[in-house]
């Protein structure tokens, strides 16, 4: 999943960008509204991190900007403002939940976890394919009954094509998703990812092949009769 942090204390910025990569989400930051803007309209982020008080605009007015324009992407408001009022005007701008500092780094990532599951359509945090479980509060995976060990990027990897159940996701879908701006879009990343993927969810014991490849348009995630993958 990919996250868009806009964050203008640097060291606050660096704690709450490294939680989130050490938590397998690609993080892209802002240290000031108006790239945090430009950032927003120029992604597709599954979740955005913003703080209110923020050089050049502020957040509430980056929020509202965005609504206005159609912008949907979730939106978790980081404020030392913890009245009431201050609540109510956050959420009467658009934002989808509000953290008030100073804020432990687990509830922060619980949070964000929370939206990225809303922007799927879906508050529940187990995934099934076939006998593939994902337990996405747990950031856990069972395959024919056996834990499966992923690194943090291939689970976000995994939950986003189980989130998209039956959909072929293209390899640009998955950069964007699962990926930063760091990534060299000629790069073979995405098929290595997904090669790799695709052999640690083989268990013995396992009924069917899970990941399907789609030449010329992306993967698959599903469980489908032989000659049957969707178009």
């Amino acid at each position: 999943m990919r996250i868009l942090l806009v964050e203008d204390s640097p060291r606050l910025q660096r704690n709450i960008a490294m939680a989130l990569r050490r938590s397998g989400y690609a993080v892209d930051t802002a240290a000031d509204g108006e790239e945090g803007l430009w950032l927003a309209e120029s992604h597709d982020y599954d979740a955005i991190v913003l703080d209110i008080m923020l050089p050049k605009r502020d957040g509430l007015d980056v929020l509202r900007t965005l609504r206005a324009r159609g912008r949907a992407a979730h939106v978790l408001l980081l404020t030392a403002r913890d009245t009431v009022a201050d609540r109510v005007t956050g959420l009467q701008s658009g934002a989808d939940d509000y953290l008030v500092k100073p804020f432990a780094l687990e509830e922060l990532l619980a949070r964000v976890q929370a939206l990225c599951r809303r922007a799927y359509g879906t508050k529940q945090p187990r995934l099934t394919a076939g006998d593939l479980e994902i337990d996405s509060a747990a950031h856990t995976v069972r395959r024919a009954g056996l834990l499966i060990e992923l690194t943090a990027r291939e689970y976000h990897l995994l939950e986003y094509l189980a989130r998209r159940l039956g959909e072929v996701v293209s390899r640009s879908d998955i950069e964007a998703h699962i990926y930063d701006g760091q990534v060299d879009p000629m790069s073979n990343v995405v098929d290595s990812a997904v090669c790799s993927l695709r052999k640690k969810i083989a268990v013995t014991g396992a009924t069917a092949p899970l990941i399907h490849t789609r030449r010329g348009l992306g993967y698959v995630l599903g469980v489908f009769p032989a000659g049957a993958l969707p178009a």
